[in-house]
């Protein structure tokens, strides 16, 4: 198995959310590169070719007409998805076709999805008042 990193596609089996059936589907290795939990597992968010999940800030869409769409290796138009997160063994990843070259937007998504933003700017107030 490759070593893998963060922003890079993989290929692997995408469990459904009723948890009985799955997908081999792109996905994305969204986890910080170097964790090392001791654990062989990789945290993924799902890449989709259905662009009506588009527009949502959860979520980033790479063309393959643009830079990142060139590097990704994925065959069609796309949509991450980090409001869908799995984590799977490092030996369910099946190959790395590709990387995103800037992952700065998914930094964003993810943020949203876990409220980051708002968690921290709710601290600062907190903080701030009770000073």
């Amino acid at each position: 198995m490759t070593l893998i990193k963060r922003g890079d596609v993989v290929r692997v089996l995408f469990p459904n959310s009723n948890l009985r059936t799955a997908k081999r589907r792109p996905a994305l290795v969204v986890q910080a590169d170097n964790l090392n939990t001791g654990l062989p597992q990789t945290v993924l968010a799902m890449i989709s070719s259905n662009l009506n999940r588009v527009n949502h800030p959860s979520r980033v869409t790479v063309l393959l007409s643009s830079p990142e769409g060139i590097s990704s290796g994925l065959r069609l138009d796309s949509v991450i998805m980090t409001d869908n997160l799995i984590t799977v063994f490092n030996s369910e990843i099946d190959s790395v076709p590709g990387s995103l070259l800037k992952i700065s937007k998914i930094g964003s998504a993810l943020c949203h999805t876990f409220g980051i933003n708002n968690f921290s700017k709710e601290k600062l107030e907190e903080n701030g008042k009770s000073n």
